[in-house]
């Protein structure tokens, strides 16, 4: 008896640990009920209520003003199939599907899964959401996942823009849509076409995929991949998409066009081309301002002009063009090429570290440490134009520590030379045929018998010289008043044989059109 006493005690003493224990741990709560969603699909109302077991045995036959509901949508249509067994219906004229306050879709008949919550549309089929409108013959609407399939033909509304296409989907909820198959984009500002476009219509962005054309006003791009944004009028583009605009094109390995501000630019691999003016500059980074006509071109930029049948090419560090009246018939540009400057075409070659071209005179203004190759002949001063025609050197005028350098074909090591304060050279064919000194003259040049070498060298001091060539070979000199010594050529002072400020700079010459690049500056 005592051990069952002693047993009961220890029990309710557990008992009451365990009470204690109990109050000190939180309670656990029970996890809550999910909510069951009703599936079903219900019938609200119809005017006529019958059954006919052998045309549609499985279907309840409605008339009238039939309305459903299932999962938050409410269906209209005139008359419908109702098959409660498989929880779907038809549903014939006059079709209504409404999906909270901004989504509704009509058509001409219907057919609705409530199972899989599919309304499977046709006919004059119109979808609503917002601002967004779907016209097609044949829409798939699934209500789980807020997708829209069409497949015959469809045209979306979005706001002023339009796009038609063969099939596509569209999400409700996301504003996405697909575009497959003569796709086709429009809006008062610019029209687009391609096979597939991705469309977000809540931002009025274009994605685009594929061979695609974007026509804005005057301006027309060819991108197979990008992004265009129909609202500010802007397009990102990728995959050596092409600008065009009035005989105008840009391409680069991605480019960015803003249509409002006539505004682009282009990255990586560059090249810009005024087949107008037939010149085009290359570079990793261009921009033009189509409205200004202002172009800029940098890092490897180069200037090519292609109206000849020889092209001429020039580098810089930068290019750029400036577009003066450009919307009038005096419109004239210059180009301005700063630092590093070097150009080659087969019959003239040129460095400096500036230079400014003006299409108005075709003077091309050459700045600090200016020197013009043309063939066996070396012009250098302090500033040289040079005037164009034809795209073909014209002359040349030497400002300020002129010096005329030519180079003997029957001995290398000799050269014809002209210093003066001032100089001019004229050009016929692009060969120089004339140079004129002016102002503190000082003259040293070889007689030549044919192509043999030279049996006498004349030296002078004048305040005029015109020298006159023929076939680039010194012909015959004109001065006024003239003091001076002839010396055979083994008897030539030394100081007489190199005219002060001598130097043939053969070693900064470009010797192609890749040597351009390589900068040579001269030895001290």
């Amino acid at each position: 008896m005592k051990k069952i006493v002693y047993f009961l005690i220890v029990v309710f003493l557990l008992a009451v640990a365990g009470a204690e224990a109990q109050k000190k741990r939180p309670a656990r709560k029970r996890p809550a009920r999910r909510a069951v969603q009703d599936k079903r699909v219900y019938l609200v109302h119809a005017d006529v209520l019958h059954f006919d077991q052998y045309k549609n045995p499985d279907a309840t036959i409605l008339n009238g003003k039939v309305h459903f509901t299932h999962v938050g949508a409410r269906l209209y249509c005139d008359s419908a199939y109702f098959y409660e067994a498989s929880n779907s219906f038809e549903a014939f004229g006059h079709v209504r599907m409404y999906q909270g306050d901004t989504l509704s879709l009509t058509s001409d008949y219907a057919y609705y899964d409530g199972n899989e919550q599919m309304a499977r549309a046709r006919y004059n089929v119109v979808l609503k959401n917002r601002k967004t409108t779907l016209y097609t013959d044949s829409l798939d609407f699934d209500r789980l996942y807020d997708n829209a399939y069409f497949f015959e033909g469809g045209k979306m509304v979005d706001g002023q823009t339009t796009l038609t296409s063969d099939w596509g989907e569209y999400n409700t909820k996301s504003k996405m849509s697909v575009f497959n198959f003569d796709v086709k984009m429009k809006s008062p500002k610019f029209y687009l076409t391609t096979d597939t476009l991705y469309y977000d219509n809540a931002r009025s962005i274009a994605h685009i995929v594929g061979p695609s054309d974007i026509i804005s006003g005057n301006s027309h791009i060819y991108s197979e991949e990008g992004y265009y944004d129909t609202k500010k009028d802007q397009a990102t583009l990728m995959n050596r998409s092409v600008l065009r605009n009035q005989g105008k094109s840009m391409v680069g390995d991605s480019v960015y066009y803003d249509s409002k501000m006539g505004f682009s630019q282009a990255f990586r691999n560059v090249i810009y081309v005024d087949s107008v003016n037939k010149n085009k500059m290359t570079g990793n980074y261009g921009e033009y301002w189509e409205n200004t006509g202002y172009a800029l071109c940098t890092d490897s930029a180069v200037a090519i002009d292609y109206s000849q049948g020889d092209s001429l090419f020039m580098h810089a560090d930068t290019l750029k063009v400036v577009t003066f009246n450009i919307e009038t018939d005096s419109v004239y540009r210059k180009i301005h090429a700063y630092h590093h400057v070097r150009a080659y075409r087969t019959d003239v070659q040129a460095v400096c570290d500036s230079l400014v071209y003006n299409s108005l005179d075709s003077c091309m203004t050459m700045y600090f440490d200016p020197i013009v190759w043309n063939y066996n002949q070396q012009l250098l001063g302090d500033q040289i134009d040079v005037f164009m025609k034809d795209s073909l050197i014209n002359r040349a005028h030497v400002i300020g520590n002129a010096f005329s350098i030519q180079q003997l074909k029957s001995d290398t090591t000799l050269y014809n030379q002209v210093s003066s304060k001032e100089m001019f050279a004229y050009f016929v064919d692009g060969k120089i045929h004339e140079t004129q000194a002016k102002d503190n003259v000082l003259i040293g040049y070889y007689f030549e018998e044919g192509d043999s070498v030279a049996i006498i060298y004349n030296y002078q001091e004048t305040t005029e010289m015109r020298m006159f060539l023929k076939d680039r070979k010194l012909e015959r000199v004109w001065t006024p008043k003239t003091s001076g010594t002839m010396y055979p050529p083994n008897q030539i002072p030394p100081a007489k044989k190199r005219l002060e400020g001598f130097a043939w700079y053969d070693y900064v010459r470009p010797l192609n059109r890749y040597d351009i690049f390589n900068w040579r500056p001269k030895r001290k």
